[in-house]
């Protein structure tokens, strides 16, 4: 193995260790039963690992570090341990917040879970995936919804099915979270900036449609133009940190992929 990719490995599962340690998960290991051959810091290393790196499958990891057990077991253990993998997710987002810059951005990304020539067919996630619609035209699959400060830090997210409408996950997500948000025009509600509004605390601007008698002000205009700063943690999660995929083979293999995609993005 290059020894620049064992570097980056030993200091993801360095930073893995602390965390697991720090938030006392050392519950989720068995006290009686067989040891495990990998242990459960070393197995979310290993996924921050290859999600950091763009490697689409866990046979390449699997043959990469010759590791002492099964290529079947290893994929059953980073789906298995992916909800210590979120709880260390979920620690990183809080501590995001204790940071947080005074403005943010709220929007959403199309997670498509295989190609639309093969939606009507595709088994796996048809509990959870559905049609939906962007700018870039139909896909099938999840929907990303995040809030991030203009720092890049993750502060809330939610994943639903593809034709959840963007408007429905905002107060839930953002309830204790303050600030000026910037949306785009698919954000656009009367009912939705009333009940998010708090005086003094929280606003919520919207980019103006062009058919909209509104107007937006030089400040509004100006906060909309850092609008785009979300746009990078997107492009970022799907073109270096494999958040898209179709080869999982199961609902927690597809769930664990982005879960460890987002810790890698928010961890590495």
């Amino acid at each position: 193995m290059i020894e620049s990719n064992l570097e980056l490995y030993n200091d993801i599962l360095q930073k893995v260790q602390f965390f697991y340690k720090s938030l006392k998960l050392e519950g989720r290991e068995k006290e009686k039963g067989r040891k495990l051959a990998i242990s459960i810091p070393e197995i979310i290393a290993l996924a921050l690992y290859k999600q950091s790196n763009g490697i689409p499958a866990k046979k390449a990891m699997h043959k990469m570090f010759q590791l002492p057990c099964s290529y079947k077991t290893l994929v059953v253990n980073m789906n298995r341990f992916a909800a210590v993998s979120a709880a260390v997710l979920l620690a990183i987002i809080q501590s995001n917040r204790a940071f947080q810059h005074l403005i943010k951005h709220i929007d959403s990304t199309d997670i498509p879970v295989c190609s639309n020539r093969k939606a009507k067919r595709h088994k796996t996630m048809q509990m959870l995936a559905s049609f939906g619609h962007t700018g870039k035209g139909a896909f099938y699959g999840l929907k990303l919804h995040i809030t991030a400060d203009l720092n890049r830090r993750l502060l809330a997210l939610r994943f639903t099915t593809g034709a959840t409408d963007d408007r429905a996950c905002v107060m839930e997500m953002n309830k204790n979270l303050d600030g000026i948000f910037i949306a785009d025009a698919g954000y656009v509600s009367a009912k939705l900036a009333y009940q998010f509004h708090r005086e003094g605390r929280r606003y919520l601007f919207t980019k103006t449609r062009p058919n909209m008698k509104k107007i937006a002000t030089w400040f509004q205009a100006k906060l909309y133009e850092t609008r785009m700063i979300i746009e990078i943690n997107f492009r970022n999660l799907k073109c270096f940190y494999n958040l898209i995929t179709s080869l999982p083979r199961s609902v927690n293999g597809y769930l664990a992929n982005y879960i460890h995609s987002l810790l890698a993005y928010a961890l590495v």
